[in-house]
């Protein structure tokens, strides 16, 4: 199934060989000569008309415990990070920003590029956990300056993300949710129309509209955009497994499992800012 998440479709153009990358790069005759073997055939077995086959080592294929141990690397970097960029947030809150933009920059590199970079997945790591460091901070004193007998925002926003991923995972494996053609339809509409619902809210509260918050400052509509935009990430999770599944099944090589950890961490770090933003207005709600 072809996830929306342009890293992990890329997995997918991969494993069913449309497109640029590693089925272009490789061939996809490497595949089936991994599987099938290659005639190779002697004097004596032409005799016989019976041709050998020898396998051919096409290199390491990927596996589910690559992708994991990739994950808490890319995991372990974000979250140290992380502190970092919270401690420097009160004091240089430009490398917040700053972060931010080269954490996009990267983020697209890794996205379109053909052959995965391992040491460009780390950094994005590593640049996504400074903004986050910092963006959590942000928000954790905005809600203490209207309500500060209000803690734990932060904590509350990793364990909702942590279970909503616990969540997806059992869904998907126990195949509750079917990732099928009608799934990714209703996926598709549903990110395409939160994503102009976004730009709209964006240029909405630059002049204002929401206290600055644009449309997700509205009441409860944007409590309700809010929680929309939270499960539409968290079901983004599915879209990812599958690609991931299926890249195992085609084989790809054990390098592709940087792009795979890359996909996921960039599903998992919209579901948190979701999340924050979500009980952020929660809580500025109770003033």
């Amino acid at each position: 199934m072809q996830s929306r998440n342009p890293v992990l479709n890329r997995i997918d153009n991969q494993a069913s060989g449309s497109g640029s990358g590693f089925a272009y790069d490789e061939g996809r005759s490497a595949y089936q000569q991994a599987s099938t073997g290659v005639a190779t055939v002697d004097a004596a077995t032409a005799a016989q008309g019976q041709p050998q086959y020898a396998p051919v080592d096409v290199g390491p294929r990927v596996t589910i415990h690559d992708v994991i141990m990739k994950t808490g690397i890319n995991f372990v970097v974000l979250v140290l990070a992380a502190v970092v960029g919270w401690q420097l947030a009160p004091t240089m809150p430009w490398i917040t920003w700053v972060a931010a933009l080269i954490g996009l920059g990267l983020g697209l590199a890794n996205t379109f590029m053909k052959s995965v970079k391992p040491p460009l997945v780390l950094a994005y790591s590593l640049f996504e956990g400074l903004f986050l460091g910092g963006i959590s901070w942000w928000y954790d004193w905005l809600v203490r300056q209207s309500n500060p007998e209000y803690t734990g925002l932060i904590s509350q926003a990793i364990i909702g993300t942590l279970v909503a991923f616990g969540v997806m995972l059992v869904l998907y494996t126990t195949r509750i949710i079917k990732v099928n053609g009608t799934f990714m339809k209703v996926m598709m509409v549903a990110l395409i129309s939160y994503a102009v619902i976004a730009l709209a809210s964006f240029v909405a509260a630059l002049f204002g509209v929401g206290g600055g918050w644009g449309f997700y400052g509205v009441g409860t509509l944007g409590l309700l955009l809010c929680a929309f935009g939270v499960l539409l990430a968290a079901f983004t999770l599915n879209l990812d497994f599958a690609a991931i599944e299926q890249g195992i099944k085609m084989g790809l090589p054990e390098r592709e499992s940087w792009r795979m950890s890359f996909g996921l961490l960039v599903t998992l770090i919209w579901l948190y800012l979701e999340i924050l933003r979500m009980l952020a207005l929660v809580a500025l709600s109770r003033e």
